[in-house]
């Protein structure tokens, strides 16, 4: 009996060991995991200690280390990234105009830190979305709405050079920006459809007058060349060539042969 009671009270005994060594092992291995942290390629990591970033500098991609249960490393996105927006704005005539746009952007590593401190993570919308309205409509304003179709190279330009100036405040670099189609008021495009229908016949009538007055003057210098060419013989040939031979009824001249220039 007390051998029974022994064997059981070891068998426990054993059993609350074996079960306090696995917890224990799976906590160790759960603090070495929480201690390191893998960052990707295109990627950078900020360390943070109860929320805070407690380090300005950067963390490169590969394995780091941090206190477990303590800090985290936040990761960030470093590669180009894209966002695309439609925009109403107005011109410098007062016309609206509609724009889509493509930005491609990246977070500078440099000032991730100051980026993530000062606006955290959802910069896309609180600064980056702003700033590209924001430019936009200044840069269209200064541009009239037939200058804005002619000119949407050096607009794009404009724009382009606005949000780079204010993004890079925050850390945020603007690789590209692209206006990848614009539309005016239906009233203006159809006023813009009218003007060019009539600058066409306009032109079109210059060019008809222009081909007239080179016939003109075709024919003319034509016949002033017909006229220093023509002799006092051709004149008496063609008429003797179309005569019928029957002499005029009446002559005032003295001969009438001498019409003829034969004499």
């Amino acid at each position: 009996m007390q051998k029974k009671v022994y064997a059981k009270v070891v068998g426990d005994i054993n059993y609350k060991r074996i079960f306090i060594i696995g917890l224990i092992t799976i906590f160790i291995l759960v603090t070495l995991l929480s201690s390191v942290k893998i960052i990707h390629s295109g990627e950078i990591g900020l360390k943070v200690r109860f929320g805070k970033i407690v380090d300005s500098s950067s963390l490169s991609e590969g394995i780091n280390f941090k206190i477990p249960y303590i800090e985290k490393i936040r990761i960030v996105n470093i590669k180009v990234q894209k966002i695309e927006l439609d925009v109403e704005s107005s011109t410098k005539d007062l016309q609206l105009l509609n724009t889509s746009v493509a930005v491609n952007y990246r977070v500078d590593k440099k000032k991730a830190s100051y980026l993530y401190k000062s606006v955290g993570e959802n910069y896309e919308e609180i600064v980056l979305l702003p700033t590209v309205k924001e430019s936009l409509k200044s840069a269209i304003a200064k541009y009239n709405a037939e200058e804005i179709t002619v000119n949407r190279a050096e607009v794009s330009k404009d724009c382009l050079n606005a949000i780079q100036e204010k993004a890079k405040k925050y850390g945020i670099l603007i690789e590209d920006f692209n206006l990848t189609d614009f539309s005016f008021s239906k009233e203006y495009t159809k006023a813009i459809e009218e003007k060019q229908i009539a600058e066409q016949q306009l032109e079109k009538s210059k060019l008809e007058a222009e081909q007239k007055l080179i016939e003109a003057n075709a024919t003319k210098d034509a016949n002033d060349l017909l006229r220093k060419t023509l002799t006092d013989e051709i004149i008496t040939q063609e008429f003797i060539e179309k005569w019928d031979g029957k002499l005029p009824n009446t002559y005032l001249g003295e001969d009438i042969l001498s019409i003829f220039k034969l004499k």
